[in-house]
């Protein structure tokens, strides 16, 4: 059986959320198949700073440091190849924070 997968990626779960929501309710419509979404593991990106500029911390020998996260959420989901379908997929409006890969299989 021929599907297409959908993978998507961004740093927002409720956008994903939102978006995978939208994919199924158009596979519903038009009466294909659907799997997912499917979560995959988060990505963390971790970034340490030191809080002054001269690299001597706050005085007293102890240095400061700010820490920064970014996490990266991704979902798969895999619809059946309706021709229809897929073109009302592709016309989603997409935020920009979110990437979205579509592949035949």
């Amino acid at each position: 059986m021929e599907y297409a997968r959908i993978k998507l990626a961004g740093r927002s779960q409720k956008q994903l959320e939102e978006i995978c929501s939208q994919i199924k309710e158009i596979a519903h419509k038009y009466g294909t198949s659907t799997r997912g979404p499917i979560p995959l593991p988060t990505k963390r990106l971790r970034v340490t700073t030191l809080k002054t500029p001269c690299g001597d911390g706050t005085g007293h020998g102890n240095a400061t440091y700010d820490k920064w996260e970014m996490r990266i959420h991704r979902r798969i989901i895999d619809i059946g190849t309706n021709e229809r379908a897929l073109r009302q997929v592709v016309r989603i409006p997409i935020p920009e924070g979110v990437k979205i890969d579509i592949e035949l299989r």
